[in-house]
């Protein structure tokens, strides 16, 4: 059972998940925080320290859950695209927060638990076994991952048309669409290097 401290800490960190999502670190406001949480600044102030350690702390619980929800097999990482493109159509926030930290400059907030997906030696284990293409770098292959799998998060399409198409049918497509590229990504050259 969450003691009363608890719950006004976990009602700050909701209303700064939507507030830090909205406006980054630099636009959001304390005193809309509190008042959405139901809390004093005092005890925002109390309990974070202040508005870039709430920042700090929105972002580290995005990360944990986002790496709680993924696969860490190296041996598919076509489920792993497709796992972080439905977690990054469930949580468009997540991926918004990780824009403001870059944009802005936020401190580097580690995950708890190490960075969503399978780990570097892992996956260079499956490409000593012939399963991944051993051209790729272990870290630069994740990276074209993340971005396969959170391409359409990036989409110009609402800049241009104002409107992007968010039908269960265009979410399936964008889905099979990143794994597919991922498939061709991961597979095994025939004797060709990398055109890099």
């Amino acid at each position: 059972m969450r003691t009363d401290g608890e719950a006004t800490r976990a009602r700050i960190l909701a209303a700064a998940r939507e507030e830090f999502a909205r406006y980054g670190l630099a636009g959001a406001r304390v005193d809309r925080i509190a008042e959405e949480a139901r809390a004093s600044k005092e005890r925002l102030y109390a309990y974070f320290g202040g508005k870039s350690a709430l920042f700090a702390a929105v972002l580290a619980a995005n990360l944990q859950e986002t790496t709680d929800q993924l696969p860490r097999d190296a041996l598919d990482l076509p489920g792993f695209v497709g796992a972080l493109y439905d977690h990054a159509v469930e949580h468009p926030a997540h991926l918004r927060m990780l824009d403001w930290a870059r944009l802005e400059g936020a401190p580097e907030t580690p995950a708890p638990c190490g960075r969503p997906g399978p780990a570097p030696a892992d996956i260079a284990a499956a490409q000593a076994q012939g399963i991944i293409d051993a051209a790729w770098d272990p870290d630069d292959l994740m990276t074209l991952l993340f971005s396969l799998a959170t391409a359409w998060a990036q989409s110009p399409d609402l800049l241009y048309t104002g409107r992007t198409e968010d039908s269960a049918a265009a979410r399936g497509r964008r889905r099979q669409a990143a794994i597919a590229a991922a498939c061709r990504l991961l597979a095994p050259a025939k004797g060709e290097a990398l055109p890099i």
